[in-house]
């Protein structure tokens, strides 16, 4: 059985270390990322904008709030901090195929609960 939430945080930790290297073999080859800005669908096209999300930074900070599994996936409710100064808060959806390669990253951005005056 596949431990999910290994994989995610696995995922997590290579991302917040900008290390391409480790996300490849992650992948699976038709994998598809989804946020509010982007829609990519192959590994080529996955690995090269997650290439231009770590060149658009110096450093990412990835706190895991909470995380959730099901069958075939998981979800992580996440606090990231870009660049030591500027805050979101993310939630990563993740289905995974039989081998434990990620076939999809659904992204979804929220906000802390912190108090906005």
């Amino acid at each position: 059985m596949i431990d999910k939430l290994h994989l995610v945080r696995a995922y997590l930790s290579a991302y917040a270390a900008r290390d391409l290297a480790a996300i490849e073999p992650m992948f699976a080859d038709a994998i598809t990322l989804r946020d509010w800005k982007i829609r990519v669908v192959g590994k080529a096209a996955a690995l090269d904008e997650t290439r231009k999300n770590f060149e658009a930074v110096q450093s990412l900070a990835i706190d895991v709030l909470a995380a959730y599994e099901r069958d075939g996936g998981a979800a992580a409710e996440l606090k990231i901090v870009i660049d030591g100064r500027d805050t979101i808060h993310v939630v990563d959806a993740f289905d995974f195929d039989a081998a434990g390669r990620i076939t999809a990253i659904r992204a979804f951005i929220g906000r802390g609960d912190e108090h906005v005056a």
